[in-house]
């Protein structure tokens, strides 16, 4: 069983509607499925870094072994959650988190909204009525980033620093922050990545990630002391 893998990006391509990365693992190359954001960071350059971690769902088939891999534990979590529901292949799971983030499917869960959910591609009227039924008891308690803060605090009007903040996220997740304290510091970030691009005319990826990790390092320090 493999957990999670730490190697060197050897290549990465798309194939229809499913994106892999080749990882070079101590000799071994590791073909993984990949989520389409992770590609696209891939894609654009937007990580450094040749070396990455994925935490990886082993699927053994009778003819293959399937290697899917996420940026952080609770895509993985999240991605077995579905893959528990009858009738719910592997593909089918992939397209949901391609399509949208956990706090999207968790609300369209809670507040009953087949529509959403039915709109990624597989999963018809039945389906969606099963993933709702099977998974609102489980996320019944689960406090969403949006129901935290008030709309007007958190809406942002730019639609490059929406994706850069929904990046930022799975980046930070993947760096071992805890997503109570990345919660915490996104209404700021979201106030002084508007200001910066403003002022700037040039926000990059880049500056939130370095701007994020300083509150939250320097958070960590304080709580230390």
């Amino acid at each position: 069983m493999i957990s999670w893998i730490n190697g060197e990006i050897v290549e990465f391509w798309q194939t229809n509607q499913k994106f892999f990365v080749l990882v070079n693992c101590q000799g071994l190359g590791y073909e993984i499925q990949i989520l389409e954001t992770f590609f696209l960071k891939l894609k654009t350059n937007q990580i450094s870094s040749k070396n990455i971690i994925l935490w990886i769902k082993h699927i053994k088939k009778e003819d293959s072994d399937l290697l899917f891999g996420f940026t952080s534990k609770d895509q993985k979590k999240f991605f077995i959650e579905i893959l528990s529901i009858r009738g719910v292949g592997s593909q089918i799971g992939m397209g949901i988190l391609n399509k949208f983030s956990i706090n999207e499917v968790i609300n369209a869960i809670k507040t009953q909204n087949k529509k959403l959910i039915s709109s990624v591609p597989g999963i018809g009227q039945k389906m969606s009525d099963r993933l709702i039924l099977e998974l609102k008891n489980k996320y019944k308690g689960e406090i969403l980033f949006d129901e935290e803060k008030s709309k007007d605090e958190l809406e942002i009007k730019d639609s490059e620093i929406n994706k850069m903040m929904e990046d930022l996220q799975l980046t930070l997740q993947s760096l071992n922050y805890k997503n109570k304290e990345i919660r915490t510091i996104l209404p700021i970030l979201i106030k002084e990545g508007d200001h910066l691009a403003k002022k700037e005319n040039n926000l990059s990826f880049e500056k939130l990630l370095k701007l994020a990790m300083n509150y939250l390092d320097k958070d960590s320090s304080n709580i230390a002391r």
